[in-house]
């Protein structure tokens, strides 16, 4: 394992030798890790080359959510080409909240097998080593990997070793090796079969990877992380958990009043602890109706709220104008000095940071349980596809730093406006709350201390660079 007394000299070693490519999936929550990701890896002196179409690659750029300027900088951003992909608006109204627009965006990637295939080989002639991270989703597009002498690639994953595991022992076929106070939610309608067919697509050059990458931190993960690691599941790959990687590369630039958000010059005038935030991520949209609900809810909760209210992306972020949810008449007149809504792009990190901010309605995302958990916020879970509902167990049963807002089995029904003032006003104005909180507080200085010189997460991101280096 690599010291931090040794970080100089991979520096020296590392810059001229080995060039680390990454290569993200497609869809925001998988862009800006990887992104993050580079940040980090390129403050150990390696040139980092982050790779995917104009489009990704400026979407990418333009909600960097408070990376920092200089670190930013040096990262060397790649355009593969992509072919043209339509770009159709969200469904509000569908009963399955996962995000079929971007299915034919996500189909157009194993074309850049080809080109990105040249480009590596252009790049093991330019390096002793060439270093490829790349998403799960994007194996078939970096399997030629195989055939480059000097070129090796690593899985980084996006989701909780703890969502991964149940995944991975459903398809084994076998009976969870831990028991759980409460079942596990059911994967179905957790992901539609056109998404389970293009699943199905990466899993042979999955096989092509050297180790695995987890954005989590073993003092919170260590018995999932642990099942992970098991021959059956890893081989004989190593596996490194460097997580929160965020709390590493955020800059207090973000915060200067000419860079300032307007919901955060709004957050600095409540009292502490006052405020709850609601974002349900950059994947889900809301019909009209189960939007009037959380409006009334917030409402009679009498609680402080910022609310980001926005439709979910599209697979073309620049293409047209997205739809305008309508709230109910005269809602923002009458919650004014109570709320906030927000309908463009908002920096979730410094809101969460913010020591206005004391509670989080989430769709459980793993970056957004993970800004949550650095921050000590506390989750009202509500899922609504892929990873969610498992990744809510988690955060509600395993962390116990949350309360569910509806359970999965209970999707397709709509969420009154009665649960949203209840679980609002449980976690934000209560003693349950108020313990939920202290747990959360407790995680948050665990986890961040992990991500310090000589912390859990930081020495094993130091392996890491000592492995690819070595």
């Amino acid at each position: 394992m690599c010291t931090l007394s040794n970080h100089q000299e991979i520096c020296s070693m590392g810059e001229a030798q080995v060039a680390v490519i990454m290569i993200p999936f497609p869809a925001q929550g998988h862009l800006n890790q990887l992104l993050q990701l580079s940040c980090l890896i390129s403050s150990y002196g390696l040139p980092v080359y982050y790779v995917g179409s104009a489009i990704h690659i400026q979407q990418a750029k333009v909600r960097v959510n408070g990376l920092n300027p200089l670190a930013m900088a040096k990262i060397q951003f790649h355009d593969i080409p992509i072919p043209p992909f339509a770009s159709p608006p969200p469904d509000p109204n569908s009963q399955n909240k996962f995000p079929a627009q971007l299915q034919p965006a996500w189909e157009a990637t194993p074309n850049q097998r080809e080109p990105f295939g040249a480009y590596l080989e252009e790049m093991s002639h330019k390096f002793k080593r060439v270093v490829i991270i790349h998403d799960p989703m994007m194996s078939a597009v970096v399997q030629d990997v195989g055939s480059i002498h000097n070129a090796e690639s690593y899985i980084y994953n996006c989701v909780p070793a703890f969502s991964q595991v149940s995944f991975f022992w459903e398809k084994m076929g076998k009976p969870f090796p831990i028991e759980f106070s409460k079942e596990l939610p059911s994967l179905e309608g957790c992901l539609p079969e056109e998404f389970h067919t293009f699943v199905a697509l990466q899993y042979e050059p999955s096989l092509y990877r050297a180790g695995d990458i987890y954005n989590t931190c073993r003092l919170i993960e260590a018995t999932y992380l642990n099942l992970l690691e098991r021959e059956e599941i890893a081989g004989n790959r190593k596996c490194w958990a460097i997580g929160p990687i965020l709390s590493a590369v955020l800059s207090s630039s973000a915060n200067k009043p000419e860079n300032k958000h307007k919901c955060l010059e709004w957050l600095d005038k409540q009292e502490p602890k006052s405020v709850i935030y609601i974002s349900f991520g950059t994947t889900t949209s809301l019909s009209d109706e189960q939007i009037k609900e959380i409006a009334l809810g917030l409402e009679q909760s009498k609680v402080k709220f910022i609310w980001v209210l926005r439709d979910a992306d599209k697979g073309n972020i620049f293409d047209g104008q997205d739809r305008r949810a309508e709230l109910p008449e005269g809602f923002e007149e009458r919650t004014e000095g109570m709320g906030l809504v927000v309908r463009d792009w908002a920096p979730q990190p410094q809101i969460l940071a913010h020591p206005s901010t004391s509670g989080f309605m989430s769709q459980c995302g793993w970056n957004s349980c993970l800004e949550s958990i650095t921050k000590g916020v506390p989750i009202a879970a509500w899922p609504m596809h892929s990873d969610q509902p498992r990744n809510m167990v988690l955060i509600t049963e395993e962390l116990k730093m949350g309360l569910v807002v509806r359970e999965w089995a209970q999707r397709l029904e709509l969420v009154k406006a009665s649960t949203i003032e209840n679980v609002v006003k449980r976690l934000m104005a209560s003693e349950e709350g108020k313990e939920i909180r202290t747990r959360a507080e407790e995680r948050a200085a665990t986890v961040r201390q992990a991500t310090q010189p000589g912390g859990a997460s930081r020495l094993e991101l130091d392996s890491f660079i000592a492995h690819i280096t070595r």
